[in-house]
């Protein structure tokens, strides 16, 4: 997915959002420099020769292991002229496969746009690399000396060149890697802790409880504007439209919050929707975080077995499986849709785990099947799920809302000894 703010929206004074051919045009005329995040290339991308680099997968890496930037085709590196490019000639699937040929670690984010003027006399391509959180990337090729023999470098951008990191850089963008690593790990624990820590203080009973976070793997900054009350009752109306049909066995958390969703209410540079006091109902806590996190807190147990239908098991907290699938889904889809609301443009890392709200206490899995429900007899009964994740793409098509909500569910659930489909 491209970025929705780049070197050339800097320069243009342009709100955020997608890149046209008319900024294109306009920040060529205006002779706009190259830099660390702007490279112009006349030609379009040529193939790796023998001795040589794919200059392509070079310029690529080089933009992933500074902090991302474009690279525009069909302009004149000196003088900025805007001479265009063969739309015909544009090979976007021959492109992604030099560079998965040559750079590793793969980059997965990359967006080739070829944007045409309105009169379609001028065509340019764009690729628009983000920053990578796997840097460094190393570029691998062929080098000729006495004999043929594979050669890596690290490439980076110093101002309007790209160089080759030496040695203690690149020791320095792995130590880099592994620190915004751990501290996206410590960021998702503190969120999962906080909500524990929040419903379980407040819950009317023990209970099993479904905590789940969804982060952008680059968090907005704090100097992004913040989300309002309005933009946030949207997300969720939105997110709801998603995953809400006539054929869902059970009402997902979203359809709970519909109470509160038009009033929610502040928290820590995020708004909080909460039915943990109303009675009556699922107990549900949510928030939504002005960096495009997202974090849920669900009572699986609430009318989870129909009273007197069947006897729990002794010290058992029990939890319905089609509402652990209610979950994953509607965590999906309103990450989705904040992430679109606030123009968030890199993966968004799913992470959910079942908590017991109860010392001790096992879990208990209950399913439906043909309408009677009922706890297997060879269904494990853990006191611990282990957390589990998926990765969604902003873009958030259906299908990839779908597999990325059957992965967590899947993982959770065969933690029971289960083999769950939603």
């Amino acid at each position: 997915m491209a970025r929705s703010w780049t070197r050339l929206h800097e320069h243009l004074g342009a709100a955020p959002g997608p890149l046209s051919f008319d900024m294109v045009r306009q920040a060529a005329a205006d002779t706009l420099a190259e830099s660390d995040d702007l490279d112009w290339k006349e030609r379009l991308p040529q193939p790796p020769r023998d001795g040589r680099w794919n200059e392509l997968a070079k310029d690529v890496a080089a933009m992933a292991n500074t902090r991302g930037g474009l690279l525009i085709f069909g302009v004149r590196d000196k003088t900025t002229e805007l001479v265009g490019i063969d739309p015909g000639e544009v090979n976007v699937q021959q492109y992604a496969q030099w560079i998965r040929n040559h750079v590793q670690p793969y980059l997965p984010d990359l967006a080739f746009d070829t944007l045409t003027a309105p009169d379609g006399t001028v065509s340019v391509l764009v690729v628009d690399v983000p920053a990578s959180a796997m840097a460094p990337h190393h570029v691998y090729g062929t080098a000729q000396k006495d004999k043929e023999q594979q050669a890596a470098v690290v490439p980076y951008r110093d101002k309007d060149h790209t160089v080759w990191m030496a040695e203690h850089q690149i020791e320095r963008a792995y130590r880099d890697r592994f620190t915004h690593a751990r501290r996206a790990e410590d960021e998702v624990q503190r969120l999962l802790d906080h909500a524990k820590e929040t419903v379980f203080a407040q819950q009317k009973e023990p209970a099993a409880w479904l905590f789940a976070v969804a982060r952008p793997d680059r968090p907005l900054p704090r100097t992004a504007p913040r989300l309002a009350r309005e933009d946030a009752t949207e997300t969720l109306r939105a997110a709801r439209s998603r995953t809400q049909t006539r054929n869902s066995p059970v009402n997902g958390p979203l359809v709970g919050l519909e109470i509160v969703t038009s009033n929610p209410r502040p928290g820590l540079r995020c708004w909080v929707l909460n039915t943990l006091t109303l009675g009556g109902g699922r107990e549900i806590y949510a928030e939504l975080h002005d960096d495009g996190s997202v974090v849920l807190a669900v009572n699986l147990s609430w009318n989870a077995i129909p009273e007197g239908l069947l006897e729990v098991p002794e010290e058992c907290l029990v939890l319905h499986q089609d509402v652990v699938g209610a979950c994953c889904k509607d965590l999906a889809a309103v990450a989705v849709e904040l992430a679109h609301r606030l123009r968030v443009d890199s993966a968004l890392h799913l992470s959910a785990a079942i908590a017991a709200g109860a010392p001790a206490a096992s879990l208990a899995p209950v399913i439906s099947d043909y309408g009677f429900v009922s706890i297997p007899d060879y269904a494990r009964r853990p006191r611990r799920i282990q957390p589990v994740a998926a990765t969604l793409t902003p873009v958030g098509t259906d299908e990839a809302l779908a597999e990325a909500a059957q992965e967590l569910f899947t993982d959770l659930m065969t933690q029971f000894g289960l083999d769950p489909r939603l």
